[in-house]
């Protein structure tokens, strides 16, 4: 009977070892989630890389889009061209919602 005890005794100090022991199946779970999370982030770079191997593609093939991106972002014109900038007057408050 005693033999049972201690064997059933060890047995649960295995099994408790084994589950939640410095490299147990907790362990294991917690490290499983991290390597979802990291192959979640890798996929979203590669698609983000992939984006930007189109766009050099097409800066290096496609003028107009190059033209219009050089516009855009740097501002750029052409020789003939005139630049108009406008700026918006703030509507005044009362003027927007008049009291009735």
């Amino acid at each position: 009977m005693i033999f049972i005890s201690v064997g059933f005794l060890f047995f649960c100090l295995i099994i408790t070892w084994v589950g939640f022991g410095e490299r147990g199946f907790k362990y294991l779970y917690g490290k499983e989630k991290e390597r979802q999370a990291y192959l979640k982030k890798i996929h979203k770079l590669e698609e983000e890389n992939q984006k930007l191997l189109e766009e050099i593609d097409r800066l290096h093939t496609d003028k107009k889009y190059l033209e219009s991106v050089a516009r855009r972002e740097l501002g750029l014109i052409k020789d003939d061209e005139i630049l108009y900038r406008f700026t918006r007057e703030k509507e005044d408050d009362s003027s927007a919602n008049p009291v009735q």
